[in-house]
């Protein structure tokens, strides 16, 4: 009998067809509302369908495999069972429930961040009572999921006479189901080779164009295969000896002097110059703070009144830059001074994301009190293991008492909230005569993007434009609190974006898109100054430690900021899969399968090209890179504090 006409086939088929249809019309609907990124010719809306043609298949090849199996094993006596018809119609709803859900599903992911699912995706799942919540904040769910149900059930009835006629057809012999079966794992195997997580989007071009071609359910998966990627095996390297004197020309300084036996390591000491000033810092990292919205950066839209009064009492870098497009990363990035290295940020590699050289063990060892004060719950994204065991000790939501709470949403309590907080552990330690470093992360310019009401004139949960007012707002009124203490004028506060509010565009690395502020408050001590050389947040610990003129030992891969002898400017950025350095003027990518492009003019006409490891702009980028991988996987940034420092046990959370 002809596969194609047995029932197994023909009720695969049907369910196939549904899901084609279905990612065939989420694609289009993208496509018409990204024309203009996209930028396709006709010839390029044919590649874009065909290619995700391929990447739709090799889903549903994984995703059915499943039910081919018990449909290929399902006996005859029992595929007659009228019971065995009704379970088909419910698989048969429930499938289609399954398709409209992802379909809506990738929309409102899109809607956030400019891609299809990703490890992004992933992370939510992992951490569900937050996203959950958020969601439910967010958008009508319940109204949503009775609709989508309304419909799959429409949908199911009026296929039934179909699947009636699918049951009552052949069923295949055990010969031939033994033949569909191999010939499905041979299928499915295939598919492993050919297709993977990459194809086609580390191929350079335009990044809408391979996000729209890709699949968001196949890409979700691939993404718990492929969150942590092997540097080595997967991008461009250079000769050793090449690799390790490139790195150590950009991460030497006059006053450095390298003490590692191993040439790519870069531990150091650092000899700051004048007295050690044992100054308080307050470290405020602001969830998703683009510059793009501050007034003095050109929004017309008054968001910003007190950052763009800061501004000019601080020290502000005009040209400062995300590593890369998550919280973690710039938590890595600040806390470690560490380039994004490929896959998951460290703070999430669960088993071996303690024990570093961080800015809270070096001034810990200084005898500083360093505290991580969260706005949220620390296990979220793995934050308390990652600070509690890199010379931290943890404040966050579940510390701080319900009567202290004014305000919560689903990420955490509010930033007066988080502000209150650290200004008890401020006064606290003031009292006891220790300085401070208090590493705050806000979470209130988030969505569902709910703030207490009555402080702007942005009703609460309306969109992000009220979240970043109400930001500025609680940054105004906690300085004007601060003013107030004692230790005020012996602190420096610095703020920081964590990482932008979106960083999707039509290259793999946008570089306005990573564009953030960074002010160092303090005064009396610091002078108000604006500063225009390229940097990221891998610069901040050293600056911070130069700026407190301390001698220490380190495996920073950042710039003091504050000496004139720095190297030459550069922005190290990053998402999960491609890593780029950009100079000022050019755009250096790294991306899987050891490809190399440039992008010269990468804030203006941004032209890509291939290019060659022998290119100077593409060189420091692998030095570093690479650098930064060999070291952490070969534990040569550990804590490995001077004897003649005593270091600071800090208790497991």
């Amino acid at each position: 009998m002809p596969l194609l006409k047995s029932a197994q086939a023909r009720f695969l088929g049907l369910l196939a067809t549904l899901w084609l249809g279905v990612f065939v019309v989420t694609r289009s609907i993208l496509l018409l509302t990204h024309l203009g990124e996209a930028q396709l010719s006709a010839g390029g809306v044919l590649r874009l369908y065909g290619e995700g043609m391929i990447y739709d298949l090799t889903f549903l090849l994984y995703a059915l495999a499943p039910l081919a199996l018990y449909l290929l094993l399902c006996p005859a006596w029992l595929w007659r069972k009228r019971w065995h018809l009704r379970l088909l119609q419910v698989a048969m709803t429930f499938g289609v429930f399954l398709m409209l859900f992802t379909a809506v599903a990738e929309w409102l992911f899109w809607d956030e961040f400019g891609v299809r699912f990703n490890f992004i995706a992933v992370d939510y799942l992992v951490y569900s009572d937050e996203v959950i919540n958020n969601i439910l904040e967010s958008y009508p769910v319940y109204p949503l999921l009775a609709a989508l149900t309304v419909i799959a059930v429409i949908t199911t009835a009026l296929l039934q006479p179909r699947v009636r006629r699918i049951a009552a057809a052949p069923l295949l012999s055990w010969p031939e189901r033994g033949i569909s079966l191999a010939g499905a794992v041979t299928a499915v195997a295939l598919s492993i080779l050919v297709v993977g997580q990459d194809f086609p989007r580390s191929s350079g071009g335009n990044a809408y164009q391979h996000e729209l071609a890709s699949n968001g359910p196949y890409q979700f998966f691939a993404a718990f295969r492929n969150n942590e990627l092997d540097y080595t095996q997967f991008y461009p390297q250079l000769p050793e000896t090449t690799a390790a004197t490139t790195l150590r020309d950009e991460v030497s300084e006059a006053n450095a002097r390298f003490v590692d036996t191993d040439p790519m390591g870069v531990r150091r000491q650092i000899d700051n110059p004048g007295q050690p000033r044992k100054l308080n810092l307050i470290l405020v990292t602001v969830e998703s703070l683009s510059a793009k919205y501050m007034g003095s950066e050109g929004d017309a839209r008054n968001l910003t009144p007190n950052l763009d009064a800061l501004r000019q009492q601080s020290l502000y870098f005009n040209q400062f830059y995300a590593t890369g497009t998550r919280t973690t990363r710039g938590l890595e990035a600040i806390t470690l001074s560490i380039p994004p290295t490929p896959g998951r940020s460290i703070v999430k590699r669960i088993g071996r994301e303690t024990g570093f050289a961080s800015l809270g063990q070096q001034l810990g060892a200084q005898g500083y009190d360093s505290v991580f004060v969260y706005g949220g719950r620390g296990y979220f994204d793995n934050m308390n293991a990652f600070f509690a065991g890199n010379g931290y000790r943890v404040v966050d939501q579940a510390s701080v008492p319900d009567e202290e709470v004014t305000f919560t949403n689903a990420w955490g309590m509010s930033d007066e909230d988080l502000y209150n907080q650290t200004l008890k552990l401020a006064d606290a330690d003031a009292a006891a005569g220790k300085p401070f470093l208090l590493q705050l992360m806000t979470t209130s310019n988030h969505r569902p993007y709910s703030y207490p009401e009555g402080r702007i004139d942005i009703p609460s949960g309306t969109g992000r434009e009220g979240a970043v007012k109400y930001t500025d707002y609680a940054i105004g009124q906690f300085l004007a609190q601060a003013r107030e203490k004692p230790w005020f004028k012996d602190t420096v506060f610095v703020f920081v974006a964590d990482h932008t509010a979106g960083s999707a565009g039509k290259e793999d690395l946008p570089v306005h898109n990573y564009h953030i502020p960074l002010f160092v408050y303090a005064p009396g001590l610091i002078d108000a100054r604006e500063d225009s050389r390229v940097a990221s947040q891998i610069d901040l610990a050293p600056t911070l430690m130069g700026l407190l003129n301390m001698d220490y030992t380190s495996t920073f891969f950042g710039h003091n900021l504050l000496r004139p002898d720095t190297g030459p400017g550069r922005a190290l950025i990053g998402n999960y899969q491609h890593l780029g350095l950009f100079d000022g003027q050019d755009l250096a990518i790294l991306s899987p399968r050891g490809l190399i492009r440039r992008h010269d003019d990468a804030m203006g006409l941004s032209v890509e090209k291939a290019a060659q490891a022998t290119d100077p702009l593409v060189r420091r980028a692998i030095a570093y890179y690479e650098g930064a991988s060999y070291d952490y996987g070969h534990r040569l940034l550990a804590w490995q504090p001077s004897s003649s420092h005593p270091v600071r046990q800090v208790s497991q959370r």
